[in-house]
């Protein structure tokens, strides 16, 4: 096992396996709280507890993943070209519906960390959850937040957007696809996107549209959002 594990390559081959491993299954039971990178977190950790692998080792080769989070999102950009013209006949509303949804994923991430007795650097790890992890990185260290909070906070976010988002769609009976793909995308960014492209092409573009807007919107508004959310905290406490 020393010898799998001092290959650089180790983490990165672990990490792909664990994730195939997860779309067979998910493919194979079409059941949304199965998502595949929940699938692949979960058969990961195993791993390296079963085989006392600390994470350092498994991260030489984990990191390489993080080389392709930028460009993975840029070629979401794709579907997003080929509904153009959709976006330019729905812009004031698009526009309008992320940027309300991203003002108010920042207030209540604040609201309820100030009711649950959360201190201020976790927070500000919180504060950036809905938005890719290269912004939230970005975010959460202007706030002084906790870096691996945050993406922590990201993946939970992009996962519980992905499993449950469409459902939530269907209970109040959003079926525009514009507003269906906004939605996701402005709440899950690009895990929430994959689910998106899964239930069409219009979703899946409006919602690749939604994670570049929604991180720049968020880059703008965060640091005012949560110190005006701090100044009141105090006036009422």
């Amino acid at each position: 096992m020393q010898i799998l594990t001092n290959n650089v390559l180790f983490g990165l081959v672990l990490s792909l396996a664990a994730f195939e491993v997860g779309i067979f299954i998910n493919r194979n039971t079409r059941i949304p709280i199965l998502n595949p990178l929940l699938i692949a977190i979960g058969i990961i950790i195993c791993f390296l507890f079963a085989f006392h692998i600390d994470f350092d080792t498994y991260n030489k080769g984990g990191q390489f993943i993080n080389m392709f989070l930028g460009p993975s999102t840029v070629v979401l950009a794709v579907p997003l070209y080929k509904q153009l013209d959709l976006l330019k006949k729905n812009a004031k509303a698009i526009l309008t519906g992320i940027f309300v949804g991203s003002a108010i994923g920042i207030i209540s991430i604040i609201g309820i960390s100030y009711l649950v007795g959360l201190n201020s650097s976790v927070i500000k790890s919180l504060v950036p959850k809905s938005v890719t992890t290269p912004i939230g990185i970005s975010i959460s260290s202007q706030l002084g937040g906790v870096v691996p909070i945050t993406v922590l906070a990201i993946i939970i976010t992009g996962i519980v957007g992905a499993v449950f988002g469409p459902t939530i769609c269907k209970i109040f009976k959003i079926k525009d696809k514009v507003a269906v793909g906004v939605s996701i995308g402005t709440a899950s960014h690009a895990v929430g996107t994959s689910k998106a492209l899964e239930l069409g092409e219009v979703e899946g573009a409006m919602s690749s549209l939604s994670i570049g807007i929604a991180g720049i919107m968020t880059v703008m508004i965060a640091p005012l959002v949560y110190n005006l959310a701090l100044y009141i905290y105090h006036i009422i406490k």
